[in-house]
């Protein structure tokens, strides 16, 4: 039963960068829209996250109880050492979603959009900095349960290149990701095509700061590359991304988005997997070579046993429900469809 909980916090990691991640992106995209065309990509994104935005969080919440409740020393650990980043994200996910509902359902319509927008884009941005923050300082080797001072306790173990750089990563794959499920929701070419572009361009700055990622991690002596390229199972795993990859470059010049969705959601997950197969079952790198790991750290079997089991039958009732629930809005409506009559 522990492995069917070690697999259920892997698919929420993943699923909650792969949805929640999007809706972070789709206000990474509008903050680096032109003014001109933030209207109109405000109405593309509440078409396309403004049923399921709050859904995307279940992921989240769902990771923080399988650590609680099955793993509760790297719970501990986490949240002690990594407070203060934990905390900046949850204010980002608080205010990005207040300035969400408050632009968005406000029947009064004054100077506080602006406030509102502000916040929406900024929290968008500082929300995926400070998750890929969390995650790069996880495996960075930086935490140190036996510092005796603030400073190396609470700040040097989060505060260097390589966590800042994992950050700026997952920021840009979220915008990534909004972007490639944007181009499906544009009702229009020229929308269409812009959000391509920014498509391209989020891709790019993906390749960049994960490049960014390699070099800090090169400076600090954190083995990322011998974790991924060291053994069969990443090293197929990142050729499979970059093949996809380039894939997913020719559909784009040739206009064809159907299947981007799926291209961009594999290549997340390549790339998940390969970061994490080669230490597995290590989740959190600690100094002078300790660690945590989800078998020798993992809860009472009695607890692991139930959680497993409430997380196989929570499946059954809530993922049918999600799905439909992602089904029902995405769900064309004939009557829009329908062309009108002219006269």
């Amino acid at each position: 039963m522990l492995y069917v909980v070690i697999i259920y916090l892997w698919a929420a990691i993943l699923l909650y960068l792969l949805l929640g991640g999007a809706d972070f992106g789709a206000g990474i995209i509008e903050l680096f829209t032109s003014p001109k065309n933030r209207k109109r990509t405000r109405k593309v994104m509440y078409k396309a996250i403004g049923p399921v935005w709050e859904a995307n969080h279940m992921w989240l919440i769902i990771t923080i109880v399988i650590l609680f409740v099955g793993f509760p020393e790297i719970y501990s650990t986490m949240s002690v050492y990594l407070h203060i980043p934990l905390v900046i994200m949850l204010m980002g996910i608080i205010a990005r979603g207040t300035a969400f509902t408050f632009r968005h359902y406000d029947a009064v319509v004054d100077d506080m959009q602006v406030l509102y927008n502000r916040i929406f884009v900024y929290s968008s941005f500082v929300t995926p900095l400070f998750l890929g923050i969390i995650a790069g300082t996880a495996v960075s080797g930086k935490i140190d349960p036996h510092a005796s001072t603030f400073l190396p306790a609470y700040i040097y173990s989060w505060l260097h290149w390589f966590s800042i750089s994992v950050g700026l990563f997952t920021v840009a794959i979220c915008g990534f990701l909004a972007a490639i499920y944007l181009i499906g929701e544009a009702e229009n070419e020229p929308d269409r095509l812009r959000f391509i572009r920014k498509a391209k361009q989020m891709n790019v700055a993906a390749v960049l700061s994960g490049g960014l990622v390699f070099i800090t991690a090169y400076l600090e002596k954190i083995p990322l590359i011998e974790w991924i390229f060291g053994n069969a199972a990443g090293l197929s795993a990142i050729i499979a991304a970059t093949l996809s990859l380039v894939l997913l470059w020719y559909l784009l010049a040739r206009g064809k988005t159907r299947v981007l969705r799926l291209l961009a959601g594999f290549q997340v997950t390549m790339i998940l997997f390969a970061t994490t197969v080669r230490h597995f079952p290590n989740i959190v790198m600690l100094k002078n070579n300790a660690y945590l790991s989800l078998l020798e750290h993992s809860g009472h079997e009695k607890a692991i046993n139930m959680l497993g089991m409430a997380l196989l039958l929570g499946s059954i009732f809530i993922l049918p429900a999600l799905f439909y629930l992602i089904y029902s809005f995405q769900k064309k409506d004939p009557e829009k469809l329908r062309p009108r009559a002219k006269g």
